[in-house]
């Protein structure tokens, strides 16, 4: 018997749903195989194993005579970890219907593979990847809490500053780095002070990855059309 978090039997009530549902959650196959192997039997203390190594290592003396309790947590922490480890391309090819699902155009956006190496390494399950990747295939317009928030008067004109220079610069992540730094340096700003704008004005939101990388697989004309709402001076 599998008991939910309170103790009760599992049940619809707990969130539980057929196994066939958890793929299409985002779970990868290889890690709700572990989970539901290691619900009901251990070997030492092991979490996370291969088909080969469970094959190698079963036998009944470990079998668990007790019920075993489910854990969305900890399932959720090994889908995680089996992400973490997974190829690009294979997670890309379980993103993409997502991106398009949810209103993303891949076409013409940066290549997919590149933009699951940059969130892979946090992304809980596939849904959770592809909700983040979608910054780089839909125009997220921000709340206007945030614009009054980042894009202040104090800020703004080293931003155009920036804008600027990014109309120029080699595209590439390192240049790209050294030309928001520059801007930092000459406003006296500090970097979250022109960080979180530039993230604001091109995602429409305040958590991405580093600021470079985020530029230069946005591309220069999908920074520079993003950006040029902003800019005017009022």
């Amino acid at each position: 018997m599998i008991l939910g978090g309170d103790g009760e039997r599992l049940s619809k009530r707990h969130g539980a749903v057929s196994v066939m549902q958890y793929p299409e959650d985002g779970f990868l196959p290889e890690a709700l195989f572990n989970y539901l192997a290691r619900l009901g039997w251990s070997h030492g203390d092991a979490e996370k194993f291969s088909r080969e190594q469970f094959v190698e290592w079963f036998d009944l003396a470990h079998v668990s005579k007790s019920t075993a309790q489910f854990d969305a947590a900890k399932l959720a922490w090994l889908n995680h970890e089996y992400i973490k480890e997974a190829d690009p391309a294979r997670l890309a090819e379980l993103v993409a219907p997502r991106i398009e699902r949810d209103g993303g155009k891949l076409a013409g956006g940066p290549a997919l593979v590149e933009a699951v190496k940059l969130f892979k390494d946090r992304a809980t399950s596939i849904d959770h990847m592809a909700e983040s990747a979608m910054m780089f295939y839909r125009r997220i317009e921000p709340a206007s809490a945030l614009v009054a928030e980042h894009l202040t008067p104090e800020v703004m004109p080293a931003v155009r500053e920036l804008a600027a220079s990014l109309a120029r610069v080699e595209w590439q992540r390192a240049k790209l780095n050294e030309a928001v730094k520059a801007v930092v340096a000459k406003s006296g700003l500090k970097m979250p002070k022109i960080a979180m704008p530039l993230r604001v004005m091109l995602v429409g939101q305040t958590q991405t990855p580093s600021i470079d990388a985020v530029l230069e697989l946005l591309g220069r004309d999908a920074v520079l059309a993003r950006l040029q709402p902003y800019l005017a001076e009022s």
